[in-house]
């Protein structure tokens, strides 16, 4: 529910109808929590790039946890800094650089021998009818709508560089054949380890496995240099609205994004500024970071139930849990009392669990992040 008290003045009432937006909510009063009414911290991240494009000021993430009111933001939006460049389409120069999440994972792809590690695989049951056509120009449509489904990474003397594959030099990437239902996984697992080569190989592939003329399985691979676990989501609806439109014999109707990742990897080079210029965005972080992260362990000595290999092998699995609804809404009342979101909480008791496991009380905890701090970047593969 929400409601309460009305805005007095006009960014009261602006910080109202924003909040309502990004939680979804018909209204919000002056007075209700962001945090109360549902928020977390990848929606505070969008009320934060709302704020930024609708008031022009930039608001830190923790301003939102110590005022999580429209009343108390409104109250010290005078204190924010002025808002950063706008990301909008710019002009290319001939050689685009990498962005920085790019150039880490190209460096790793240089740094060893080629592997499967960066993959982002993504298996789908098709039960009923397919069109096969329709998909094929489909996946077609999606590539030629995001520039990096079609991105190489060539490089003179060392230095990477993005190359976008124009539309018509890009083979429809869909290849198809027949399988039994026993071999699947195997055939599934082989398709998703086979390697990318990044300088001339776009880093996206889609096979399609027949194992009934009315059952099939659509396996895509995609490099994570060029997308993220958010990108999925765009991925899938744009391949189901292109695919409905081909299936009624038309192209889709989509409106066109607002920026490219182009666009995106041009405007963070400027807003972080030279990596060699000690009072650049860029530099002030990389000190942040180097002081935040300084002394940590090299290995955190957990009780492990085998020993360590001598060479990383990336073995994993999966282990699954439940969480009752009333320990969940517990765990949400807790959250609420503190000040925190349900990721906060859980992260504590995790650290908590480790240094009751003998891992000491400093303890290196990474987590996936969305990294999408500009609207126009919600729709981008």
């Amino acid at each position: 529910a929400a409601g309460g008290r009305a805005p007095r003045t006009p960014q009261e009432q602006i910080l109202c109808e924003l909040f309502a937006e990004v939680l979804g909510v018909p209204r919000v009063g002056v007075d209700d929590g962001f945090f109360d009414l549902g928020g977390h911290s990848l929606l505070a991240t969008r009320l934060v790039s709302r704020v930024r494009a609708t008031l022009g000021v930039e608001l830190e993430l923790r301003s939102l946890f110590r005022h999580p009111t429209p009343a108390g933001l409104a109250a010290g939006l005078h204190d924010t800094g002025t808002a950063r460049k706008a990301l909008m389409p710019r002009p290319r120069p001939e050689a685009m650089p990498l962005s920085f999440g790019q150039r880490r994972l190209w460096f790793l792809q240089q740094f060893g021998a080629p592997s499967a590690t960066y993959h982002m695989p993504l298996a789908l049951r098709l039960s009923g009818d397919l069109d096969r056509a329709a998909l094929s120009a489909a996946l077609a449509d999606v590539v030629a709508r995001h520039e990096t489904l079609r991105t190489v990474f060539p490089h003179t003397a060392g230095i990477p560089h993005q190359r976008v594959v124009d539309t018509a030099e890009v083979p429809v990437p869909l290849t198809v054949r027949a399988a039994g239902e026993a071999e699947m996984p195997a055939l599934l697992r082989a398709a998703a380890v086979r390697a990318f080569d990044l300088t001339r190989e776009v880093p996206l592939r889609a096979e399609l496995f027949a194992l009934a003329p009315d059952e099939h399985v659509l396996l895509l691979v995609m490099h994570h240099i060029v997308g993220d676990g958010w990108s999925m989501g765009p991925l899938a609806r744009d391949l189901a609205t292109a695919y409905t439109s081909r299936r009624g014999g038309g192209a889709p109707a989509w409106p066109p994004l607002p920026v490219t990742y182009g666009d995106y990897t041009l405007w963070q080079h400027d807003v972080l500024g030279d990596e060699h210029d000690e009072d650049s965005l860029f530099a002030h972080q990389v000190a942040y970071w180097k002081d935040a992260l300084a002394g940590l362990p090299e290995q955190v000595p957990l009780p492990a139930d085998r020993p360590r290999p001598a060479t990383m092998s990336y073995g994993g699995d999966l282990l699954e849990m439940r969480i009752d609804a009333e320990l969940h809404a517990s765990l949400l009342e807790l959250a609420r009392r503190s000040g925190a979101t349900l990721f906060m909480v859980l992260q504590a008791a995790l650290a908590a669990l480790y240094t009751r496991l003998g891992a000491g009380t400093d303890i290196p905890i990474g987590s996936p992040i969305a990294g999408r701090t500009d609207e126009a970047l919600d729709d981008l593969v």
